[in-house]
């Protein structure tokens, strides 16, 4: 029987769901986009994904890490530039996708995988924030409640949104406190 479709690498057609679903969860939201949408975009049936990804969320994680990845490559650049001017990075990220962080936050009660995924996310960028705060020279005993103080001042601006100086003001405001300088 002739075949009607080239063969397609797994990791090439996974990543192909992944980029259809990430432009959709994106632009239109995780709740406003049936897996339906998202096999017609990726140029698959809807049980192909399935033969990828166990539900809707599982495809989420896997957006996220494709995010987070990329992130990350990007934040490397960073490196050796003060910590404030990092976390203002961070944040005009999150900002980017600010469906998917409250996507995220919304879900991590009814599902596991998002769970896991964003106290992984959390505990990364957690012993991130520890250890340039260690390096800065924060009392130890003051690195676990600053650390996490920092992490709720992020998330209160991905939830009221700032302009860039309130931003500024907010995050160098919040790094003197934990007595970080520069």
């Amino acid at each position: 029987m002739p075949r009607n479709r080239r063969p397609v690498d797994r990791a090439e057609k996974r990543s192909e769901i992944v980029d259809a679903a990430r432009s959709l969860f994106v632009d239109d939201g995780y709740e406003h986009t049936p897996m339906g949408r998202i096999a017609s975009a990726a140029g698959v049936t809807t049980n192909t994904i399935y033969w990828y990804f166990g539900d809707k969320d599982e495809l989420l994680v896997g957006v996220l890490d494709d995010i987070h990845t990329e992130a990350l490559g990007r934040f490397g650049a960073l490196a050796g530039h003060p910590v404030n001017e990092q976390v203002l990075w961070v944040v005009e990220e999150l900002e980017k996708y600010h469906r998917l962080v409250d996507t995220v936050h919304a879900r991590t009660s009814a599902s596991a995988c998002i769970d896991k995924w964003h106290n992984d996310f959390h505990a990364l960028w957690e012993q991130w924030i520890a250890v340039e705060l260690r390096s800065e020279g924060v009392d130890d005993a003051d690195i676990e409640p600053s650390t996490r103080m920092i992490v709720f001042v992020i998330e209160a601006m991905l939830t009221h949104p700032q302009d860039e100086a309130s931003k500024r003001a907010i995050v160098d405001l919040l790094f003197r406190k934990v007595g970080v300088s520069r």
